[in-house]
């Protein structure tokens, strides 16, 4: 099932919407309150009644979550990323934050600072997670995931390795464009073993596979359960393969009028534009 946010582009209250898709236009509205991590909370998604039905064309697609309680992404967790970075294999996860000010969805613009000139891409696999989780042991990590997303890290590589600590970098307006919708996870039998990969302006820059992770899924999320409850709806994002802009020669920086699009394989391509900041 993949499951989407939107609004109905010719409703001017913007009233978001969880829906289904259907083949390749079509979506279903979901008889639910709420948003999406309110639908994830309930449970049972697939006993809920059908409503409305719409064509992709007259609908706008949201962030899959636009407030899930934590964003938590790890950085540095695929092998050929870290001999790209010249780094050593962390011993445990690296994380940093990322916050509901960050999402953005398929096909929306990602506006870049005035103060940022190293603007980079990261593509990522994201988790999200299903139910209530604590002290999660390894074996029945994957029983708390919900559904996986496609996510890009887009980060400012000037402010994020000129601070001692990477959040004012990473944690930009739009700077974690997510989806286009959450696949669950009944449908994506081998999360470990999945192409992932980003083109910007239609050309690979990375291109990689799950199996390269060096902290998986179950490791991720007993770890980060140990310490902290992660609730429905949560995102841990995973990870980016090597090809990132900061590791080219020369180096490639976003740039206002440029196309990226992630894609994971099982879940679909997710489509950004870069813009200039418009500043008021």
């Amino acid at each position: 099932m993949k499951l989407v946010q939107f609004y109905e582009r010719q409703d001017e209250t913007r009233r978001i919407q969880v829906g289904v898709l259907k083949g390749e236009d079509g979506i279903v509205a979901l008889n639910a309150a709420g948003t999406m991590r309110d639908v994830i909370r309930a449970g049972d998604v697939q006993a809920l009644k059908k409503g409305t039905a719409y064509r992709l064309a007259d609908v706008k697609l949201l962030s899959p979550l636009t407030d899930p309680e934590k964003i938590i992404c790890i950085g540095l967790n695929y092998h050929d990323h870290v001999i790209e970075s010249n780094m050593q294999v962390p011993k445990v996860p690296v994380l940093f934050p990322k916050y509901n000010n960050c999402l953005a969805g398929h096909d929306d613009e990602v506006a870049i600072p005035a103060e940022v000139t190293q603007c980079d891409y990261e593509v990522e696999l994201a988790v999200v997670i299903g139910k209530t989780a604590k002290r999660v042991p390894l074996e029945s990590a994957m029983d708390y995931v919900f559904g996986f997303t496609v996510l890009n890290d887009v980060s400012a590589r000037d402010i994020q390795l000129n601070e001692p600590q990477w959040t004012r970098g990473k944690a930009i307006d739009g700077f974690a464009p997510t989806g286009p919708w959450i696949v669950t996870a009944d449908e994506i039998a081998h999360p470990g073993s999945l192409d992932i990969s980003l083109k910007l302006n239609g050309e690979t820059m990375q291109a990689s596979n799950t199996k390269e992770l060096i902290f998986d899924i179950p490791y991720l999320i007993s770890f980060l359960s140990n310490t902290m409850t992660l609730q429905p709806g949560d995102i841990i994002s995973t990870g980016t393969p090597p090809g990132v802009g900061m590791g080219k020669k020369p180096q490639v920086w976003l740039k206002p009028g440029d196309v990226v699009e992630a894609t994971v394989e099982g879940i679909g391509t997710l489509r950004n534009t870069f813009v200039s900041e418009r500043i008021r």
